[in-house]
């Protein structure tokens, strides 16, 4: 990724020293990484925000109010997959890095594959 906003689901404050949020839905915090020309060029926090059981579509709404190119997760459901496709913004999956900085050099570097609904996960599990 040369250009753009990446999205990471952050435990904590978040940020590009932090560690990524197990499940992506119920994380406290997006760390949001801005890229220019393949450097990044600006990071900034925003408070997940609270939604029920089956309401994985509020992150994704979130998100995309926010401007997100790409999200980096461990692990996803079927349903919010299918909901940031439609609005645009490409799921890349890294399950084995919990710390943020690393994973965001590992996309921008073109070493992230995006996910396919076959690494879906049944949901409430990451």
């Amino acid at each position: 990724m040369n250009n753009g906003r990446i999205a990471i689901p952050s435990e904590g404050k978040g940020g590009l020293g932090g560690i990524r949020s197990g499940h992506f839905g119920h994380c406290e915090v997006f760390t949001l990484v801005d890229v220019k020309e393949g450097v990044i060029s600006g990071v900034t926090t925003i408070p997940n925000q609270e939604h029920t059981e089956g309401g994985c579509l509020v992150p994704v709404n979130l998100l995309a109010q926010h401007k997100v190119n790409a999200i980096i997760v461990g692990g996803m459901g079927m349903r919010p997959l299918m909901g940031f496709n439609e609005v645009g913004i490409d799921v890349y999956h890294e399950a084995t890095c919990a710390e943020i900085k690393p994973v965001v050099e590992y996309l921008i570097a073109g070493k992230l594959k995006m996910m396919t609904p076959d690494k879906a996960c049944g949901g409430g599990n990451h």
